[in-house]
């Protein structure tokens, strides 16, 4: 008995083959198709069950965190009233929470009016600071490894101000207005509160035994030449703001060196009513 005709089909595909026997009149009966594939070829992988993947998911959460808070950006706490109106943390209140992005100073440095969060400077700015962590040792280091990863602050004095003037650049106060100075000129803030008003002759600080305090109706101050690679830095709340005019005695003159700089205030993110942008205003613009 002849044997049956066969066919062999190619498709388009050019990696399936089908084979196929005449054993019925007026068509083909397949005897058999193989798909010659790399999928075809490999075996399935089974899919891992999700306790396995989720300490994967935690890791790579955890190393994207890392990198958005130290190339990125953090948010932080305002403490106090000093930068009021503009941000609020006086004690009864709400603290504003406030994120601060470190890239504008990756391309440039703080220009005057730029809102920074920066570390103390010197020992004078860090009267009356107290660590957050635990004086347990494995509870500190639980803290600091959170710390890393933005989740808890991280512990050094960070305080935020208003940048006034930079490097080289010579300040003081008051004119006959009692509006700061910067190179004998007057400055336009209308960001900045005053609760007293100006009395010509009356120095911001005054030395007590207790340290430096504010005079809440002294204004003058300086002159000061900022260094180069330096910032003057204000409160916005300027007759309670302890900032530059309150450490001139330091080893820079009551400057921040850049170095310092944390990055910039650009967001309020908490409470809800207050959300929004942190503006920077050029106060020698004028």
């Amino acid at each position: 008995m002849p044997s049956a005709a066969r066919l062999f089909v190619v498709t388009r595909d050019s990696e399936t083959i089908d084979e196929y026997d005449d054993v019925r009149p007026g068509g083909y009966t397949p005897r058999r198709s193989r798909r010659e594939t790399s999928q075809g070829k490999k075996k399935r992988r089974k899919q891992r069950p999700f306790w396995q993947e989720f300490p994967i998911l935690v890791v790579i959460a955890a190393v994207i965190a890392a990198l958005v808070v130290t190339f990125i950006g953090r948010p932080y706490v305002i403490p106090s009233g000093s930068m009021e109106p503009t941000l609020h943390g006086c004690p009864g209140c709400t603290g504003d929470r406030i994120y601060v992005e470190k890239l504008s100073y990756d391309f440039g440095d703080p220009q005057p009016g730029d809102v920074v969060v920066f570390k103390s400077p010197s020992s004078s700015w860090d009267e009356g600071y107290h660590s957050t962590r635990s004086s347990n040792t494995v509870v500190r280091g639980v803290q600091n490894f959170f710390s890393f990863f933005g989740l808890v602050p991280p512990d050094e004095n960070d305080l935020v101000k208003r940048v006034i003037a930079v490097g080289g650049q010579t300040v003081q106060c008051c004119d006959a207005q009692g509006r700061v100075l910067v190179d004998g000129k007057p400055l336009d803030e209308p960001y900045a509160y005053y609760s007293d008003p100006y009395q010509p002759g009356l120095p911001f600080a005054v030395k007590t035994a207790m340290g430096v305090s504010t005079n809440p109706a002294g204004r003058e101050f300086g002159p000061i030449k900022v260094p180069e690679g330096n910032l003057w830095v204000m409160g916005d709340n300027r007759n309670n703001s302890l900032d530059s005019r309150g450490h001139i005695d330091d080893q820079y003159t009551g400057t921040v060196p850049i170095a310092n700089v944390r990055g910039k205030a650009v967001f309020k993110i908490w409470p809800l009513k207050r959300i929004g942008p942190v503006r920077s205003q050029n106060p020698q613009a004028n």
